[in-house]
């Protein structure tokens, strides 16, 4: 009966088991043990509701400034169908490893990658693989790759509230998330999801960014709402968290992702963040 419970059973299942006390009081811990030679201080989780919101080019920038502070970072790309962080950094060698574990990728201004492209024959390569599959390779990327030292650990989640983002949770020491946005009102509303499901897995929800705030003319300077008014202030007090940013439609930050050279960008509209997060 005891090891019933160490794998999941029903309270109802212990009526009259010597050891249901114990079963109720030692919640089951799924986090899986990192490598042995990883010593990550911080484990920061991007998420968004639905796709398209920027949540890749958030997670570079918050790992960007993180270096530009004197910090050590590393970005675990999470999104295994549609992975971007190595293009962004121009990184494209395929990952190297020993029998201890995988070496990260290392982008010209140190930041530490793993994606599945790194370990693709071809970057092109479409990953066809069910959930769990995904799920098993993204907790890979926690207990096989050797990390080293770091003080931040990124992870670009995909969008949603799937089979990774559940996996990532569960198997990994997230200390907080920051929630990606858009102005578009059908965004603000899947924001919320978001910040449900990392509050009913016990996750701190550290503060909300939103992308695509508004373009500035380049004649005349004005702000303008390409994707409608904002809402964020109004979802973050809704929520009772942080706004942590507004990005404008930046080309500096476009051409930056374009041309693959993310390591030599600074993101202003997030400066302050990475005091707020240690």
């Amino acid at each position: 009966m005891a090891e019933e419970q160490q794998q999941g059973c029903q309270p109802s299942d212990c009526a009259g088991c010597a050891h249901a006390d114990s079963c109720k009081s030692k919640p089951q811990d799924m986090k899986a043990a990192a490598n042995p030679y990883s010593q990550v201080k911080k484990v920061i989780a991007v998420i968004s509701g639905k796709g398209g919101v920027g949540k890749s080019m958030v997670t570079a920038s918050l790992a960007r400034m993180a270096v530009e502070q004197g910090y050590t970072a590393g970005i675990l790309d999470a999104d295994v169908t549609g992975p971007s962080i190595p293009k962004m950094y121009g990184v494209h060698e395929s990952a190297m490893g020993t029998e201890e574990g995988m070496f990260p990728s290392v982008a010209k201004d140190g930041t530490k990658i793993m994606s599945v492209n790194l370990l693709l024959e071809k970057e092109s390569d479409p990953v066809i693989w069910r959930g769990p599959i995904i799920a098993g390779v993204v907790t890979q990327f926690w207990t096989d790759v050797m990390w080293g030292d770091l003080d931040f650990l990124f992870v670009d989640m995909p969008p949603g509230t799937g089979d990774v983002p559940l996996t990532v949770f569960q198997s990994l020491p997230v200390d907080g998330v920051v929630i990606v946005t858009s102005p578009q009102d059908l965004v603000q509303m899947i924001v919320e999801k978001a910040y449900n499901m990392a509050k009913q897995m016990n996750i701190p929800v550290l503060g909300i960014v939103e992308n695509y705030s508004w373009l500035e003319c380049p004649d005349c300077g004005k702000k303008i709402p390409v994707f409608g008014e904002s809402h964020v202030d109004e979802t973050a007090e809704k929520l009772g968290i942080p706004v942590l940013g507004k990005i404008p439609v930046d080309a500096n930050l476009a051409r930056a992702v374009e041309e693959e050279r993310f390591y030599g960008t600074e993101n202003p509209y997030l400066e302050n963040v990475i005091e707020k997060l240690v």
